[in-house]
């Protein structure tokens, strides 16, 4: 245990001798001497008492937010961590002796631990990212059967569940009260020491794909630590940087903004380029450079090295495809790739005026205008943007609620880069947090709200804007998706509407909608809470049109469930002082909410949607050589939905049979209008066996099922009056 904890803190095996340092974050009193970077130190000058009172007051600020862990917390870590590496070394053993090893007995494995753990970064509570490395003879399926199996037999795992057709196959449990992800690579070793060090790139030959991805976030999480000059100093400002994203909403991989590699690779480079300040003067000069950065060069710790291991790495000059990646980020380790590749165009816009409000917080602090707090404000996402699409992800149990929302989120990127490519629109704003449903609901229900800009068209009285072909080709991927790898289970649906922010007390409890108010009366620059209007991409500033939605208001499959207009979801304002009806006929008691022309499009756990080439979201994310998305001329639309529908009270909906649309002539009592035509439910088989959801599933078109395939469209058009 006392070899591991020293490995699992970064205090041993990461090919660095430590020195006794200073309180000012020198070694031996002296500036290091090491060149670190791939240029030049800009700074060496070392910290005054300034710097450090504001790094003192900088830890005061933190501390109200829970980020440090106590020395308890710590060691119970520690401890835990120390019983899984001889619960693995014991299981290794076993196994070597079921295939008849002769020296079965002095082959051993290893636990390493990366990520925020690894960095010493981690937070109250947090999960602990390990991997099990095994000997040669320890394959994979011995993991996730053997392995597993034992695991089940230990009285105190629990939440035990196995991903093994992730991207990074994975098993997740708790062991003694603490998450831990363990994933499994096996060397081309006869056994696994103690002090093995994983940053050589030998260790890499003769591995599978799946072993190499595994290995790749110890080596990156080592390689980070080595590259660095003074690793507490890091280790704060990580800390303060990674707090300020998620406070400010730019916290997110999946959605397409920064994850922790990436935020722990922005801070290095600084630490690198000012090798002798402390947090304080860090944190502001990581906002001094980013916020200048002439994206997309890339932010690299070391020059890339060779290797004859013939593995794919970033290169541009090599890979088309990496020329388009719009904030290109590169991992210091063999082999290179690029951790920020689902950034898209809005979120690179977003993260990087994020970065200017940070340097004008900042610049205001040392200036003595402000004091930390200030910085960690999360800015009111609810006040920013006039449109919204609200997202919502809803299964009858919380086991098919946890599965699902992994899929659905893990595909909202997609959605984003669809909307980012019309050409009425200029930017797409994904909130990462997401949002239970109304308690009165039976269902369990998530929600996510993406803030939209749309484009101001100069000499045009009104635009008419149609969302449905990118809204339907969303759920078209995530319903694919759920189909090949055999997740659906009834209950499983996805709701997607247009609402106005007058419209989100509906759906928002009213602490999170309400409009904040400016703290000291300052407004500061950029996107800080308060402040002007956000802008566009293009430069322009937020449309100021008049809008209306021109859709065809009828009660969905879920929405008919909902409660009736008169009383909103969190509070108790009519309905007639929100909107007027667009339809002149009553839509009968069980009509939901009439928002403005709120159009719901929703396809239940019984629709599985037929893959459609002209509809697939493959390349939305493609870009031009200038870096930003190519817009559409219009929205993608399935099939003949053209048809301009003059009448709002007539409802059409559409059965896609493989590609042939038919109009069913039967009356339904949806929403009590009589005489519409809608579409009859088919039902598909969604008997599967247990597996969770995957958040690196690919996007791509797979296969198309032999089953029977259905899609529900409705439509969400929107009108924006000058």
């Amino acid at each position: 245990t006392g070899v591991l904890a020293l490995n699992v803190l970064g205090c041993d095996g990461c090919g660095v001798r430590f020195l006794p340092r200073c309180g000012n974050g020198t070694v031996g009193g002296q500036p290091p001497l090491k060149h670190y970077g791939i240029t030049s130190s800009i700074s060496l000058a070392l910290p005054g008492e300034t710097d450090h009172l504001l790094t003192q007051r900088l830890v005061e600020a933190m501390k109200l937010f829970g980020v440090f862990e106590d020395e308890e917390e710590l060691n119970h870590r520690l401890e835990v961590l120390g019983k899984l590496n001889l619960f693995v070394k014991e299981w290794i053993k076993e196994i070597s002796k079921t295939k008849n090893l002769p020296l079965s007995a002095s082959v051993s494995g290893k636990i390493f631990t990366f990520g925020s753990f690894r960095l010493g970064v981690h937070t109250k509570g947090a999960d602990i990212d390990a991997l099990c490395v095994a000997p040669r003879h320890v394959e994979r399926a011995d993991f996730f059967l053997f392995f597993f199996e034992k695991l089940k037999k230990h009285e105190e795992i629990k939440e035990l569940r196995a991903v093994e057709d992730a991207f990074v196959p994975v098993i997740k449990f708790k062991f003694y009260g603490i998450e831990i992800d363990l994933l499994f690579a096996r060397l081309a070793l006869h056994t696994i020491p103690d002090h093995l060090d994983l940053r050589g790139d030998f260790l890499l030959r003769n591995l599978d794909i799946r072993c190499i991805r595994s290995l790749n976030g110890c080596r990156v999480t080592d390689e980070i630590l080595h590259l660095v000059p003074n690793k507490e100093n890091f280790r704060l400002t990580l800390r303060a940087i990674k707090l300020w994203a998620k406070r400010r909403g730019i916290y997110s991989n999946v959605l397409g903004f920064l994850g922790g590699v990436s935020w722990a690779m922005l801070v290095a480079r600084t630490c690198q380029l000012y090798p002798n300040a402390i947090a304080a003067t860090l944190v502001y000069k990581f906002f001094l450079i980013f916020s200048k950065w002439e994206w997309p060069n890339p932010v690299l710790l070391k020059q890339p090295e060779e290797s004859h291991l013939n593995l794919p790495v970033w290169d541009p000059r090599v890979n088309p495809a990496d020329r388009y990646h719009l904030m290109p980020i590169i991992t210091p380790a063999y082999p290179q790739q690029n951790s920020t590749y689902n950034v898209s165009t809005s979120t690179r816009a977003i993260v990087t005026e994020e970065f200017k409000y940070g340097l004008s917080v900042t610049e205001d602090i040392l200036l003595g205008k402000a004091d930390w707090s200030r910085l960690f404000e999360p800015p009111n996402f609810f006040q920013k943007y006039k449109h919204y699409i609200v997202l919502t992800a809803s299964a009858s149990t919380e086991e098919s609620h946890l599965e699902w929302i992994g899929l659905v989120e893990s595909k909202i990127r997609v959605l984003v880069a669809s909307l980012e490519r019309n050409e009425y629109i200029t930017l797409a704003h994904v909130n990462p947090q997401s949002f239970p449903g109304s308690k009165d609901e039976s269902d369990f229900v998530s929600m996510w709200f993406i803030g939209i800009i749309f484009k101001k068209v100069e000499n045009a009285e009104s635009m008419n804007i149609d969302l449905t072909g990118d809204i339907q080709a969303f759920t078209d991927t995530v319903y694919r998706q759920a189909s090949n790898v055999n997740m659906l289970k009834d209950g499983m649906k996805i709701d997607a509407m247009h609402v106005k922010k007058r419209q989100l007390h509906q759906y928002l409890p009213p602490e999170v909608v309400q409009k904040k108010k400016k703290v000291g009366g300052q407004v500061s620059r950029g996107c800080g809470t308060g402040g002007p209007k956000r802008s566009s991409l293009d430069g322009s500033r937020l449309d100021s049109s008049q809008d209306t939605d021109c859709g065809t208001p009828f009660t969905s499959p879920t929405s008919a469930s909902r409660p009736a207009a008169t009383t909103s979801r969190w509070g108790s304002r009519p309905a007639s002082q929100l909107t007027a009806p667009l339809s002149p006929f009553p839509l009968g008691p069980t009509a939901p909410p009439n928002t403005a022309g709120i159009i719901p499009l929703v396809v239940d756990r019984t629709s599985v949607l037929c893959p459609n080439p002209q509809t697939s979201l493959h390349n939305a994310a493609e870009v031009t050589a200038s870096g930003s998305a190519s817009k559409r001329p219009h929205s993608p639309l399935l099939g003949d939905s053209s048809r301009k529908l003059k009448d709002t009270a007539k409802v059409f909906r559409m059965l896609l049979v493989w590609g042939a649309f038919e109009i069913q002539d039967r009356t339904s009592p949806v929403g009590g209008l009589s005489g519409t035509k809608a579409m009859p439910i088919l039902t598909i088989c969604t008997s599967r066996t247990q597996r969770l959801s995957s958040k690196e599933l690919p996007d791509p078109l797979s296969p198309i099922p032999t089953r029977t395939l259905r899609v529900v469209k409705n439509a969400i058009k929107i009108t924006l009056n000058r």
